[in-house]
């Protein structure tokens, strides 16, 4: 039987790894700069403490009327959501602190959306599905939960933020939030979920951060 993900050991790369990763190619979308630049200065939000980076040269666009989240894989009922689709599942409201693996914090960020363990009950997950992949509309970015952290009852597909519908450049017009991790765990622009054999490395742990990015358990600070 496949190791549980969340016994791996951590390493402790901490932020040293990230601005050396960024630095190869990760950008950030605050007045165009560079994240080497701009990792460190201004948030994206005056007083926010946000900082906004991406992986792809501009961040994806959101169609009311066009987009759909597929979700599939080693399911029973693959299915196809519109976003109204989503918007009438059952809601949940929460407020969490989100934590970024290089040492920022932004506390009582407001969420609403649908548990991710009421969209995997409706598909029904095969036996053999121990991972959750999510492939995010900014190539090339994926990521995976196990099917357990995949369960928690505070992971949700996002779709507003603060009572507002989620920005563009928080992933509009869904993001994974998972209150445990770290941001890069938080896949943005969420377009296909797939249930997997096992979970798989995404795009920061190819480039040596922890696949289990649990909050002060992980390489973060």
């Amino acid at each position: 039987m496949e190791k549980v993900v969340s016994e791996q050991a951590p390493k402790r790369l901490g932020r040293g790894l990230f601005l050396v990763t960024v630095a190869g190619g990760l950008s950030s979308l605050w007045w165009g700069k560079s994240l080497t630049k701009a990792v460190s200065a201004i948030p994206f939000a005056p007083g926010g403490g946000w900082r906004i980076y991406t992986v792809a040269p501009t961040m994806p666009t959101f169609e009311p009327a066009t987009w759909r989240l597929d979700v599939g894989g080693l399911v029973e009922k693959p299915m196809t959501l519109t976003y109204d689709e989503l918007r009438a599942m059952p809601a949940t409201s929460q407020i969490r602190d989100f934590h970024c693996v290089t040492g920022w914090t932004v506390s009582n960020v407001h969420w609403k959306g649908v548990r991710l363990s009421e969209l995997l009950d409706r598909v029904q997950p095969h036996s053999a599905a121990l991972g959750v992949q999510f492939t995010s509309a900014e190539v090339p970015y994926v990521d995976s939960l196990s099917i357990f952290q995949a369960k928690l009852p505070d992971v949700l597909l996002a779709y507003e933020m603060n009572g507002k519908p989620l920005p563009r450049e928080h992933g509009a017009p869904v993001r994974l939030v998972i209150p445990e991790m770290y941001g890069y765990k938080n896949v943005k622009w969420v377009s296909r979920i797939d249930l997997v054999e096992r979970p798989e490395d995404g795009y920061w742990e190819n480039l040596g951060y922890d696949r289990d990015a649990y909050v002060g358990h992980s390489n973060g600070l």
